[in-house]
């Protein structure tokens, strides 16, 4: 259940780097990389939905990768640099990371590259 934002989970230093800072984990250091468990992923702040384990994929890039999202709760952005796109939570507008299309990972053909301290894992 998404929370509101009275509500939101505190965070903690390396977290609100990433979540309100728009910073990156070093890569393969984050809890989730190499982590497959069946549930939901939810941002880490508001705990809004996020994605389905089933989405959830290795793509040897060094952080959590997904080719799907729940519908409408991920959101794309222009990256600052103008390069790339982001991607935030839906709901509390917390970075999560980019996506990235056109590598041929899955038939879906998108990697969305997440950091694991910008979502929390939920078993189903």
């Amino acid at each position: 259940m998404t929370l509101k934002k009275e509500n939101w989970n505190s965070l903690t230093k390396e977290e609100s780097y990433i979540i309100e800072s728009k910073g990156t984990e070093y890569p393969n250091s984050g809890e989730y990389n190499k982590f497959s468990q069946n549930g939901i992923f939810v941002c880490r702040r508001c705990e809004h939905p996020l994605y389905s384990s089933n989405s959830k994929f290795d793509s040897g890039c060094g952080w959590p990768s997904f080719d799907d999202d729940f519908e409408n709760n991920v959101k794309r952005v222009k990256d600052a640099d103008g390069r790339r796109v982001e991607i935030i939570c839906g709901n509390c507008t917390g970075h999560l990371g980019h996506v990235f299309e056109g590598e041929f990972f899955t038939e879906k053909n998108t990697r969305h590259c997440v950091n694991s301290l910008s979502i929390k894992f939920i078993s189903a």
